[in-house]
């Protein structure tokens, strides 16, 4: 075919994309997609993938379930936009009833209120300002190796340098980071939980701090799970000192975890829980959902947003909350991930732990740590980019996570049929062997 501008191919597009858009965007794969359905994407030449990532975990009930795409439209012949301060409409509120009723069972019933906003960043850099306001402290602890967002403060709360905060200096002040648990690298949850105390002691007074920021399961940082006991710690110690618990369920929330908050796990109370990515099908929403007193002692004006809560994105929640009940997608998410698991520690018996250093999943969020010579101190960075980039060339797409990009991660769709996962592992075989040999 001749590359045209009616008749693009991924080369002309990478070209174009270079010269129309900057170069620090994280989108150099070369592929391009044209149409995608389920668990399937389809390029502008017409090859096909199985995407095992979703649009980093946005896609739950995966590419255009009928579900969501009936729900779009029909609020599109009704309102697509007003400003929820100008003139309010059911959607916001119906799906606020819902998240307020999913998370008050995570508190044992206590009373939450919801607030939209459009992006994870947006929300954690507003649950921290909340926080701040709520307590009238100044301090932020966060954790290494998590990801927070992009914009200013949720940079600095983010626990990874390299790309997201060189360069960006100075950035907001009062953000401590304390050691996140992780079994693998040797770290247990008491000796983590150790460590804050150190920073307590040493940093910032715990009566200084107004909120703690977690993932129960790292994102960006590797899929690597908080115990459920240094959750428990956590809640403890935010109690003990009026410190307000906030889990970051932007990348786990919406059933990915086998359970609808990865925060469920370990029946912790969260103060405040931030959400966005699966919310909306693929649309951009995310919320605030927070204990009724703390969030109705912030002064009227004292939130808002232009976008935030949508009524497009909001019916679009609405239906994708109604199919993670329907078509038991949480459920489906522990199968899946079982499943995953069990391919990947094949291979690991077949390749040897002196590469598949660890697999570790929690429901369907699943990874393999790529490693030198066994050693967990020493990330194969080099093998796992290679694996994922033959995987995509060979059709199937995956991405890398953790502080050293050595861990290969997966969002599959939890509507992808076990056929579907078979074809795509195989591939992920295949891949490896060509690399590793």
């Amino acid at each position: 075919m001749t590359a045209t501008n009616e008749f693009p191919t991924n080369e002309l597009m990478v070209a174009r994309r270079m010269e129309a858009c900057p170069k620090g965007l994280p989108s150099k794969s070369g592929v391009y997609a044209e149409k995608a359905e389920g668990a399937e994407l389809w390029d502008i030449e017409g090859k096909r993938y199985i995407d095992f990532i979703a649009g980093i975990g946005v896609l739950n009930v995966g590419h255009r379930h009928p579900k969501v795409q009936a729900a779009i439209k029909d609020q599109l012949d009704k309102v697509v936009h007003t400003c929820f301060g100008v003139a309010q409409y059911e959607p916001y509120i119906q799906l606020a009833e819902r998240l307020n009723a999913l998370v008050g069972k995570l508190g044992g019933g206590a009373a939450y209120k919801t607030m939209f906003m459009n992006t994870g960043s947006e929300a954690t850099e507003h649950v921290c300002k909340f926080a701040r306001r709520v307590t009238g402290r100044p301090g932020l602890i966060s954790f290494e190796g998590s990801f927070h967002g992009r914009t200013l403060l949720a940079t600095a709360l983010t626990g990874k340098a390299v790309p997201y905060k060189t360069g960006f200096d100075p950035l907001p002040g009062y953000v401590f980071h304390a050691p996140y648990p992780n079994d693998y690298k040797g770290l247990s949850a008491q000796g983590a939980l150790n460590c804050l105390d150190h920073i307590f002691e040493t940093s910032i007074r715990p009566q200084d701090v107004a909120g703690i920021i977690i993932e129960p399961v790292q994102g960006e940082g590797g899929f690597v799970a908080a115990p459920p006991e240094f959750l428990k710690g956590l809640r403890d110690k935010c109690t003990e000192h009026g410190i307000m618990f906030i889990a970051d369920e932007v990348q786990t929330g919406f059933a990915r975890t086998g359970k609808m908050f990865a925060t469920e796990h370990s029946g912790v109370e969260p103060d405040f829980l931030v959400c966005a990515k699966s919310i909306a099908g693929g649309l951009p929403l995310s919320a605030i959902v927070g204990k009724a007193d703390l969030f109705d002692s912030i002064p009227d004006g004292g939130m808002g947003s232009t976008y935030g809560g949508n009524p497009v994105a909001c019916a679009a929640a609405i239906a994708v909350l109604d199919l993670i009940e329907e078509e038991g997608l949480i459920e489906r998410a522990e199968a899946i991930g079982a499943k995953v698991e069990a391919r990947w520690r094949e291979m690991q018996a077949g390749f040897g732990k002196g590469i598949f250093g660890d697999v570790r999943r929690v429901g369907a969020m699943a990874a393999v740590e790529m490693v030198e010579d066994g050693d967990p101190a020493k990330p194969n960075t080099a093998v796992a980019g290679a694996i994922q980039k033959t995987a995509r060339d060979k059709g199937l797409i995956t991405l890398t996570a953790g502080k050293k990009a050595n861990v290969i991660r997966t969002h599959v769709p939890l509507i992808t049929s076990d056929a579907l996962i078979d074809e795509g592992m195989d591939i992920f075989e295949a891949a490896a062997k060509e690399v590793i040999g």
